[in-house]
């Protein structure tokens, strides 16, 4: 993939940069903040799909290729890959933009679920308005 492509089918909903302080013990980025970014993705994601708030009720599948280093650019891309009544299945890649180069690396790869819900954050059909 080129600096300039996207995943095939897929677009790019969130970048932002790997600071310091989301660090592991071992100096790469903690997972667990690479986790947080692909959610947030997925929640962007899904939340536009079906034009209201949805919650997470799964991660799956979730693959750390490779680690991520303080510097590097994170680019999420997502992809609506199933929708059912209340539910959506988001395929997220996470790509790094290695620092100060032009590298670019696949580092993770997910599917997230998502619920479309409604006020009172009960489940409600994905292609009905949000009330």
């Amino acid at each position: 993939m080129s600096e300039m492509n996207t995943p095939e089918g897929m677009e790019l909903t969130l970048r932002t940069l790997a600071m310091p302080a989301d660090t592991n013990a071992a100096g790469d980025i903690f997972g667990g903040w690479v986790m947080s970014q692909m959610d947030l993705a997925a929640a962007i994601r899904a939340n536009e799909r079906c034009n209201g708030r949805t919650v997470t009720i799964a991660a799956n599948e979730i693959v750390f290729k490779q680690p991520v280093k303080v510097g590097d650019t994170l680019c999420v891309y997502t992809a609506v890959d199933q929708v059912g009544r209340t539910s959506m299945v988001i395929r997220i890649e996470v790509w790094a933009r290695r620092a100060y180069t032009a590298l670019r690396e696949k580092v993770t790869e997910a599917r997230f679920t998502m619920v479309a819900v409604d006020a009172d954050g009960k489940p409600r059909a994905v292609d009905l308005p949000a009330v």
